[in-house]
């Protein structure tokens, strides 16, 4: 248990026995009135994010979260294996619990894999990744650095959308947030 003014970003909260991570939190004063706390929280297990509002100074359920550095291995059917990177032990994750990062992640790809109870909930990249250019139309002569941008498919199969002046073979920065171009490396 924990007070609401001790709710930081990155807490997990145990609400009706589903987890739920806090995204943004602030603290309100009013001139008028008692003090709350605003938060915005994602479900753990399905991504879900709503807002939810809590009296200042009452006690909430936290949930205990390890994070462990683990490295990809590789794919396993549907599955994903993943590496600790202290003990080398093996851990097998579920493609549903990796979701949409797996269009980021390529052999050797560092994350961190937060678990409850032994029970993987998701992991987390790092901000960006570097991945290789493997189509890509070829740019129209003319083309500018700051002018458009075109599809481009990179060696996980995930599609980017980067500037015209990008080739195949070229490596790419993206970020595993938004999915955005960030830079050529």
């Amino acid at each position: 248990m924990v007070s609401t003014n001790d709710i930081k970003n990155g807490t997990v909260l145990n609400l009706d026995g589903k987890l739920w991570q806090v995204v943004e939190f602030q603290h309100v004063k009013p001139g008028k009135g008692g003090a709350f706390v605003r938060t915005k929280i994602k479900n753990v297990l399905t991504g879900k994010v709503i807002d939810k509002t809590f009296n200042a100074g009452i006690k909430v359920d936290t949930a205990t979260v390890d994070r462990q550095d683990m490295q990809y291995l590789y794919k396993d059917g549907e599955d994903f294996v993943f590496m600790d990177n202290t003990t080398y032990e093996q851990l097998t994750i579920s493609g549903a619990i990796v979701g949409d990062l797996q269009k980021y992640m390529i052999e050797g790809t560092n994350a961190t894999v937060a678990s409850s109870d032994g029970e993987p909930l998701f992991i987390e990249l790092p901000a960006s990744v570097a991945l290789e250019i493997t189509f890509t139309e070829p740019g129209v002569q003319g083309d500018r650095s700051s002018g458009g941008t075109k599809p481009a498919t990179v060696q996980t199969g995930a599609e980017v959308q980067v500037p015209l002046f990008i080739n195949e073979g070229d490596t790419i920065k993206v970020d595993t947030r938004s999915g955005d171009y960030i830079s050529r490396i």
